[in-house]
């Protein structure tokens, strides 16, 4: 594919850089914009529509998953790769339920990021999980049946854990277990204070949990932060 358009999304502007270096060592491929967050990328992919987006998994603000969904249910044709610390079952299912195409470990990157990007911006996958194969069956199955490579519970088990949550509270818990403020999280939001606090507590009312601490516990054990 010739002038292939790149944006990449992660919160380390040195692992970019160092990135952004591999990448465009093809001649024919252009890093056209960086982003730090989630809800960068999103406005970026929006703006400038690339052909690829590679969002790191863990970023603040929007994680990776929700990064991802919201591109891929968007107008864009961009595919996402992904940028994972972690390699299991579960979390290729994750990448797949949001929507991407492929994704590398971190640690491996530079060695794999040229045939990830390749493979995706032919709309092909690119998962060198041992779990991969297994998963990837079940999700080209489920695919053919829904007709929508975004569906988000199509695997033949129960839905996610955090799949009663809107958007919104999803985004305002990552927020919380961030260590944010209701002041800060209504900023970074562009919403009011009130509403941030209702969003909170219709989050921690539908996932059954009465602290602050017992959401953000939920969070990491879903993956909307990791530490």
């Amino acid at each position: 594919m010739p002038n292939l358009r790149i944006v990449i999304a992660g919160d380390h502007e040195l692992f970019r850089a160092r990135l952004r270096k591999v990448l465009e060592a093809r001649p024919d491929w252009t890093v056209i914009g960086e982003a730090r967050t989630g809800r960068q990328v999103v406005e970026l992919v929006e703006r400038l529509d690339p052909d690829v987006a590679i969002v790191d998994f863990n970023m603040p603000e929007m994680n990776g998953l929700e990064a991802t969904r919201a591109i891929t249910m968007g107008r864009s044709r961009c595919e996402v790769l992904m940028l994972t610390l972690h390699d299991s079952e579960e979390r290729v299912r994750e990448i797949l339920r949001a929507g991407a195409h492929g994704y590398v470990l971190k640690s491996d990157a530079a060695r794999d990021v040229v045939r990830a990007v390749d493979a995706v911006s032919h709309h092909a996958s690119f998962f060198i999980s041992k779990a991969a194969p297994m998963v990837m069956n079940g999700y080209v199955t489920s695919a053919r049946t829904s007709g929508n490579r975004a569906s988000l519970d199509r695997f033949g088990g129960p839905p996610q854990p955090n799949a009663s949550l809107t958007r919104r509270e999803r985004e305002v818990a990552q927020l919380v277990a961030e260590g944010k403020s209701n002041k800060e999280i209504a900023r970074i939001l562009g919403i009011s204070v009130k509403t941030t606090e209702t969003h909170r507590a219709s989050a921690m009312h539908k996932l059954g949990l009465e602290s602050v601490s017992d959401l953000v516990r939920w969070a990491v054990r879903n993956h909307l932060i990791e530490i």
